[in-house]
Order: C-alpha cells, then sequence, then structure tokens
C-alpha cells in the first residue's frame, strides 16, 4: 500500500478532475482528505487510474477494483492497465484512451476486462477521465466502474 501522504493527494487529484471533467463528485464534496480516502475506498463502484508512462501502469484501485480485477494492492499498482484488457480487445482500449485523452473524458465506455484469473467481466457505461495534478497538468487516467457482471 502507498504512503498516506501519497494516498490523500491522489484521491484529491481524482475527486478534483472528476469534478473538473464531469460537474459531479466523486465522493461527497464536504468529507476533509482522509474521509475522502476511506470513502472511496469503501465505495460500491469501482475506480481504477493509471499513470503517464509509455506503457502505462495502474497506480491506483479501490477495494472493488481490487475484487473485480481478483488482484492485491501490489499486483494492479504493477499491472499496465492495457493488460487488463484481453489481447484481441486491446487496440479498442487503445482507442478509447486517445478518446479519452482529446475530449477530457467519457461516459458511455463499454467493454470487456479480464481478471487475474482470467474471468472476463462486461463493463458498461464507465465513466473515463483524464486526471489533472494541482497545477493543471495531464497526470494520468482514472475510470469509475459501476456496472459491470461477470461473462460465462
Amino acid at each position: 500500500m502507498p504512503d498516506a501522504a501519497w494516498l490523500a493527494r491522489h484521491v484529491k487529484l481524482l475527486r478534483a478532475s472528476y469534478h473538473h471533467w464531469t460537474g459531479r463528485d466523486l465522493v461527497p464534496a464536504d468529507l476533509d482528505d482522509q474521509k475522502a480516502v476511506a470513502a472511496l475506498d469503501n465505495a460500491t463502484f469501482a475506480v481504477v487510474s493509471h499513470g503517464t508512462q509509455s506503457d502505462p501502469i495502474f497506480n491506483y484501485g479501490n477495494l472493488a477494483a481490487l475484487s473485480l480485477f481478483e488482484m492485491s494492492w501490489n499486483e494492479l499498482t504493477t499491472l499496465p492497465s492495457r493488460l487488463s484488457a484481453e489481447p484481441l480487445v486491446q487496440s479498442e482500449r487503445d482507442r478509447l484512451m486517445q478518446r479519452v485523452t482529446q475530449e477530457g473524458y467519457i461516459d458511455d465506455y463499454t467493454g470487456v476486462r479480464i481478471s487475474k484469473y482470467g474471468k472476463r467481466f462486461m463493463i458498461s457505461n464507465a465513466i473515463v477521465w483524464n486526471v489533472l495534478d494541482e497545477n493543471g497538468e495531464y497526470c494520468g487516467q482514472a475510470a469509475l466502474l459501476s456496472d459491470w457482471h461477470r461473462l460465462p
């Protein structure tokens, strides 16, 4: 797990960026940084984010995301995010990420993802947004997954 200061800052960036692009709150706006970390970690929806590496690696996943992808924190945060999609749909995922980069966010992503154990699940209407730092500089992307179901 990351240290508390990194996690508080990261959740603050996720919240601010989500609000910037969507006009909505990721968790209640009146929560202080520590309570926001706990609220997001325990949310009923999954949230993941990745950084800006040439092959971006997940840098955050809340408890719902860890459960959905069937991974520990350490496993998720060493995984290139492209590997959350099966090889045949990685080009589709790449197009999605390019669209998010250009538009700031989308709220209509639907696609198949895969867990650590090869279990496939369909995501519908996911919200994917660009994460901005305190200076408004691009520092990654995040996704909110609230509608999914396991596939046979």
